[in-house]
């Protein structure tokens, strides 16, 4: 499992997308109070991704408070040739996801939530199965869990002690 990656706030190659903005209402004895959720991932499109949740009174502000939370919610993802380098799954709460790499020209095969979090870490060729929830916010964090569980070949030999060539060969 992979530790959140530490990176300057400020950094303008990270690209976001807002996955789900939801108005809230609370009603209070003067009337309903409307406030906005928005939850947002970020990525650089080159194997490091994150997401985040803003709450505010006003939509912008939503916004602008989720990617600050997604820009401290980073994971780092192994990339092999525009894909991923294994079949994977992905727990959270309800939510459940597969992911399994593809062949070159593929595309991304993945629903809205999962699209999101898959094109902003830079992965172009995936097949992709939500199978439990299909709450947005459960979707995203169990498609980040399954990604932080990713392990290079590189990685799997060092943590075996064994050649790369092996690793390939199974």
């Amino acid at each position: 499992m992979s530790a959140p990656v530490k990176v300057n706030q400020g950094d303008p190659e990270f690209k976001e997308k807002l996955v789900n903005l939801a108005r809230v209402a609370k009603v209070t004895k003067g009337g309903r109070t409307f406030s906005f959720s928005a939850l947002v991932v970020v990525g650089d499109g080159n194997g490091t991704v994150g997401h985040g949740l803003g709450k505010a009174l006003d939509v912008s502000e939503s916004i602008q408070k989720a990617v600050q939370d997604a820009k401290k919610n980073l994971v780092k993802v192994p990339l092999n040739k525009g894909t991923i380098p294994h079949e994977q799954k992905g727990k959270y709460g309800a939510g459940k996801v597969l992911i399994k790499p593809a062949a070159d020209g593929t595309g991304v095969i993945a629903g809205g939530a999962m699209r999101a979090v898959l094109e902003m870490a830079g992965i172009h060729n995936v097949l992709a199965k939500s199978q439990g929830s299909s709450n947005p916010h459960n979707v995203v964090k169990a498609t980040i869990d399954a990604l932080s569980k990713m392990r290079s070949a590189p990685e799997v030999s060092k943590q075996r002690n064994v050649n790369l060539n092996k690793v390939f060969e199974g």
